[in-house]
């Protein structure tokens, strides 16, 4: 795996870019594409899912030498969630918010779980060839959140409870990589965006990481530091689905100039 590998698998919609690490980003909410049988049991539309999608994570999560870039919408298969939930058919599993008309046929939930099934397997495969090449491994999971809940014209959320990326530090060994969780936000938090330093904290929004991370720290524990972003969607209007492309542009530069920094300060995480 000294090589770079690119490819992009038909069946499951992902793009993936392997390069031998030490530094692996997971974009698991950036699509949008939902399979074309599924769409006629939709009650969303387009708009809505995008809404409640992360859109343009994938940009972030480029920055980093090995990534997995999902195009598939989370509402097809949500790799964050364990795979009981991955295509969740019920308003109370989904927010209050009715994605479903009714319960697509069991032969083609049937199909989403197995993407569910392969992305687990991939992942375990390539996790376990980063720490047989480095010892440990900095995994970034990159998501996005809304802040303009109450409508497009509402004020947004609270500054002081929505920072502009809130760190998820839950699932990790902060004895062993404390030093790079303070090198990391440090430096996502000095590189500007348009004018000011982002307001980047931690824990501030969700008590757990997701099945996902959850289940990289159950699975190799002190060998994977994980860290999950959420950035606020003050980079784009999150109702009408416009980017802002200078700010998405300065959170990359942001994110790049963080990985290098963690990247060296992994080497000294004993």
């Amino acid at each position: 795996m000294g090589n770079s590998e690119t490819s992009a698998t038909n069946r499951d919609n992902w793009i993936i870019h392997r390069t031998g690490g030490p530094v692996l980003a997971t974009a698991v909410h950036a699509g949008h594409t939902i399979r074309e049988e599924l769409q006629p049991y939709l009650a969303a539309d387009d708009a809505e899912l995008r809404r409640e999608e992360d859109p343009l994570t994938d940009i972030w999560a480029s920055a980093a030498p090995d990534h997995m870039l999902c195009r598939t919408s989370r509402f097809e298969v949500d790799l964050n969630r364990s795979r009981d939930m991955a295509l969740a058919t019920k308003p109370e599993n989904t927010w209050g918010k009715r994605i479903w008309r009714e319960s697509p046929p069991q032969e083609m939930i049937e199909r989403s779980l197995a993407q569910h099934d392969r992305f687990y397997a991939l992942m375990r495969n390539w996790i376990e060839d980063l720490i047989r090449l480095h010892g440990k491994i900095l995994l970034l999971d990159i998501h996005s959140y809304n802040h303009r809940r109450d409508g497009p014209y509402a004020p947004a959320a609270s500054l002081a409870s929505n920072p502009d990326i809130d760190l998820g530090l839950t699932e990790l060994n902060h004895d062993r990589f404390g030093s790079l969780v303070g090198v990391f936000s440090e430096t996502l938090s000095q590189v500007p965006c348009q004018g000011r330093n982002p307001d980047v904290r931690g824990n501030v929004r969700y008590p757990d990481g997701g099945n996902w991370p959850e289940w990289v720290f159950a699975e190799f524990g002190d060998d994977v530091c994980t860290i999950t972003l959420e950035y606020k969607k003050f980079y784009m209007d999150e109702w009408s689905g416009h980017a802002y492309l200078p700010v998405v542009e300065d959170l990359r530069v942001g994110i790049s100039q963080a990985i290098e920094a963690a990247t060296q300060e992994l080497k000294r995480c004993r």
